[in-house]
């Protein structure tokens, strides 16, 4: 069980129904179990321990509503898989989170910055091969060039993760 704990994904509602984010299952249960969320639907899985006996969320909403500010999508290497849809962009193939590494474009220690623009998700082995260089002196190209998500394009990402989660649709007005 605890695979399934630490491997799926929980849409998170603000209080107006709105989706505000992803987490993972564990989370979702800790907000739930302390009162700051309250499950709107439910996966077909439950999870137990010696002491009770939880079903898995599938959507969860928040209690209190937060405002969110969409000025800025948050810096975090869960939101950059996200931007890059878990693909590699030296390779173009498609990993399981754990397979994947974030890689500075320009090297920090050729100046490069812990930034959107100079990051990219990059798999073990090309991360390996690129070392400490530029996509060119590496003769690696990239997928495309990087850059900061704004708050359209980190909902159509959410949308389309919804897209393989029935119970995500109609909060992601993907059933019309």
């Amino acid at each position: 069980m605890y695979h399934y704990l630490s491997n799926n994904s929980v849409l998170v509602l603000n209080t107006s129904y709105e989706a505000i984010n992803i987490c993972g299952v564990r989370r979702a249960i800790v907000l739930v179990l302390s009162g700051v969320a309250t499950p709107e639907e439910y996966t077909n899985k439950i999870y137990r321990s010696p002491s009770t006996t939880v079903r898995i969320p599938a959507v969860i909403r928040l209690n209190k509503y937060i405002k969110i500010s969409f000025k800025l999508i948050t810096f975090s290497r869960k939101n950059i898989f996200l931007r890059d849809n878990y693909i590699c962009h030296y390779c173009h193939n498609q990993f399981k989170p754990k397979e994947l590494t974030i890689d500075h474009v320009l090297p920090k220690s050729k100046g490069g910055w812990n930034n959107w623009d100079n990051v990219v998700t990059a798999c073990i082995l090309c991360n390996k091969k690129k070392g400490n260089k530029t996509p060119e002196e590496a003769q690696m190209s990239l997928l495309k060039k990087p850059k900061t998500p704004n708050l359209p394009t980190y909902l159509q990402i959410i949308r389309n993760i919804g897209n393989h989660n029935k119970e995500w649709r109609k909060y992601l007005f993907l059933d019309y």
